[in-house]
């Protein structure tokens, strides 16, 4: 991931204050409270420009796509593969082909736990993970190789959250199979070195899958300078609608790959005898796509690059910084993953109040916050808590929720 806070190439100056008018749900008040809005992690805020986009559609294009000569349908597809080049220049892919629809991260992962991992995985193979990584990127694993006889295997973490890099050079070995890491912890915020990370798994010719999706939305990516061979993201975090996300995977293994689903579009001929398959990418979307959110998230993809990755990175540093000075002098109050390479995330405990307590009071200030275990329970083990209490932090916020943030959290400890 980009160092977004050494950022020294910017001439143009944003106003992100002006940029808050877009999202229209920040107007509006919770508990008689104005909004702060801090779970962007879980999912972020849609600009106006992208509800408008998904609302003409629906209101003056709505057709099926790919199978249509109507005028409509030809026009539909067109905006929908469209929204394919948009994803490809924005992660730097090298063919659009390499990039596959899906229904999120979540889906992506399973596809390559699916397809590639019943496939090649044998028994006896490795599946290496980190030891703070979102349920979606170890359940799938846990599932195929139940099935293949493989078995995973666990990179330990630091007290900062920072990966034993010692002991990930020493799980790699011709028995690796996989290496499925996230490039951004949603619990904690940890920006993995996944470069290097990518880099030692290939001297074994060991494929690597990143988990981007608490990194597409806060940084540059190069897919092709990372030398990813699968990288997956979903839309609702990066300003675009739920239910449709990316897998980008090269070529190669593409090819390699059998269908995950069957159905409509991802065929080439059929019979009752044989079926022979599509071309890449259609050989892995099955059926009527979600339309609208395909070119809704082509919306998301326009609306970001105007603003610009590299200002939006430095601007939730900036943010981040603020916020981590904000409440580390709060008493009682511990940081869980101090990393030296973060993003825009704070996850924390608060003396003995148990995280939900602490949302709720927050709530009550109009404080939106993120309490739980984050679908990451094996990191709240790591750390020896039950929970978190995570704030995380997108372009549009300021340094007035920060400072909600903090003044709200002081009035959970006058209540109890």
């Amino acid at each position: 991931m980009a160092q977004p806070a050494k950022d020294t190439t910017t001439k143009r100056q944003i106003d992100f204050d002006a940029i808050r008018k877009d999202f229209p749900v920040l107007e509006r008040t919770v508990k008689g409270n104005p909004l702060v809005y801090l779970d962007n992690a879980a999912s972020s805020q849609m600009p106006r420009q992208v509800a408008d986009r998904i609302d003409y559609y629906h209101r003056h294009e709505h057709a099926n796509v790919h199978r249509g000569i109507h005028t409509l349908s030809q026009e539909g597809t067109d905006f929908y593969e469209e929204t394919r080049k948009k994803t490809r220049d924005l992660i730097n892919a090298r063919h659009g082909h390499e990039i596959i629809y899906t229904c999120g991260t979540t889906d992506s992962i399973n596809l390559v736990a699916q397809s590639y991992g019943r496939t090649f995985f044998e028994e006896g193979q490795k599946i290496v993970v980190s030891e703070i990584e979102h349920h979606a990127n170890i359940v799938p694993w846990q599932m195929v190789a139940e099935d293949t006889g493989a078995s995973l295997a666990v990179i330990p973490v630091n007290d900062r959250g920072e990966l034993i890099w010692e002991a990930y050079l020493d799980l790699l070995d011709e028995d690796v199979a996989m290496v499925a890491i996230g490039h951004v912890s949603n619990a904690l915020g940890t920006v993995h070195p996944v470069k290097e990370v990518i880099e030692e798994a290939h001297k074994y010719d060991i494929p690597v899958l990143v988990d981007g999706a608490q990194a597409v939305p806060h940084s540059p990516i190069d897919v092709q300078d990372l030398d990813a061979d699968f990288y997956a993201f979903s839309a609702h975090k990066m300003c675009g609608p739920t239910g449709f996300g990316i897998l980008y995977g090269k070529e190669q293994y593409l090819n390699e790959m059998p269908p995950y689903r069957g159905g409509g579009d991802m065929i080439d001929k059929v019979s009752f005898e044989e079926t022979t398959f599509n071309k890449l990418p259609h050989k892995f979307e099955a059926g009527t796509p979600p339309i609208a959110a395909g070119i809704g998230f082509g919306a998301a993809i326009d609306y970001l690059t105007d603003i610009g990755m590299e200002h939006i990175a430095h601007h939730e540093q900036e943010l981040l910084a603020y916020a981590t000075e904000q409440l580390e002098v709060i008493e009682g109050l511990r940081i869980v993953g101090t990393a030296k390479d973060k993003a825009s995330v704070i996850s924390f405990v608060f003396d003995d109040i148990h995280a939900s307590d602490i949302g709720t009071i927050l709530d009550q200030q109009g404080i939106a916050v993120r309490t739980g275990h984050h679908c990451a329970q094996p990191t709240m083990r790591r750390f020896n808590i039950p929970a978190t209490a995570r704030a995380s932090i997108s372009f549009y916020n300021n340094r007035n929720d920060i400072d909600r943030l903090a003044e709200g959290i002081k009035q959970a400890k006058k209540f109890f």
